[in-house]
């Protein structure tokens, strides 16, 4: 997934953390509510301008960013 089609940071809004596009929800509230175990379709009810690929997205841009993390010993 191309996650970029669907999330931005920019600096005038929600202080250049990464959120969906079209929107002011970060992609951290997004998993923050997965985490606490919100499923999609629960988000989508209480969010419902978002849909199932831009919360897909989300995982995607997470994933993305730990798989570069850089380990400093």
């Amino acid at each position: 997934m191309n996650y970029a089609e669907y999330i931005e940071i920019n600096a005038e809004k929600r202080f250049r953390k990464p959120i969906i596009i079209g929107t002011r929800i970060s992609v951290y509230d997004v998993l923050s509510w997965l985490a606490n175990g919100m499923s999609v379709s629960e988000i989508i009810e209480d969010f419902p301008e978002l849909n199932e690929t831009q919360i897909k997205a989300c995982l995607s841009y997470a994933a993305d960013k730990e798989h570069k993390l850089k380990i400093v010993s």
